[in-house]
């Protein structure tokens, strides 16, 4: 079976168990802080980042076989099982829908995911620090921008990237579950992204990411509502 390294607030292994969840594929979590850089992990992936996709028992010249990278990950597990397809469509559907990935791998974790871990999670766990109060201001401005765009789409498409759900709306998704738990998304103006998370997050792929928890640190009383 597949073993999955993650931990719980990591936007990119979110994204991937959401695909697995959606394509029926088992796996087990194993916890992993990657600050704490531990030799067995960085034996797995020499960069030390989640999530890693590992099994012994499958094989790859005679090696454990092992997979890093979300986006490596989630274009091998496109290739390899067919149920569920999640970049599917003519090839400028599948362009849309790549694009849509990175733009949420890239830029809303750079913008918002990525600061509020820092300003929310490390300060506190890793560094004892207090956060920086325009530090959150500003991610919170860009947080306003990219829902912005969110509604856009799903004003002028079913779902984000076209007709079908894809893997532009788990990225999405995944992005949006790390923030909310750490109190960063304020919806006010945004029906349309509201609606669209509202019934991603009802899909039974998502309900295990409502019942993670980071030690000390709790989301707020909204985030296992599947209503709100």
């Amino acid at each position: 079976m597949w073993q999955l390294y993650q931990f719980p607030l990591c936007p990119f292994s979110r994204k991937l168990r959401l695909l697995m969840g959606e394509k029926g594929i088992p796996f087990e979590l194993n916890r992993e802080n990657p600050w704490e850089g531990r030799d067995s992990f960085l034996a797995l992936n020499p960069a030390g980042r989640t999530p890693v996709l590992h099994d012994p028992e499958r094989t790859d010249s005679g090696r454990a076989l092992t997979l890093c990278d979300s986006r490596a990950i989630c274009e091998y597990l496109e290739e390899t099982e067919a149920r569920a397809p999640m970049i599917s469509g003519n090839a400028l559907q599948r362009a849309e829908i790549r694009r849509l990935v990175a733009l949420f791998d890239e830029n809303f974790y750079a913008d918002v995911t990525a600061p509020l871990l820092h300003e929310r999670m490390k300060k506190r766990l890793v560094l004892n620090q207090s956060p920086d109060s325009r530090a959150l201001r500003e991610t919170m401005r860009l947080a306003h921008d990219h829902l912005y765009y969110i509604d856009y789409l799903v004003d002028h498409r079913p779902w984000l990237a076209g007709p079908t759900m894809s893997l532009a709306d788990l990225a999405a998704a995944a992005q949006i579950s790390v923030v909310d738990y750490l109190g960063g998304v304020d919806w006010s103006g945004h029906d349309q992204a509201r609606e669209w998370y509202s019934v991603f997050k009802s899909r039974p792929s998502f309900r295990p990411l409502l019942t993670d928890r980071m030690e000390t640190i709790q989301p707020p009383a909204h985030y296992a509502d599947v209503n709100a």
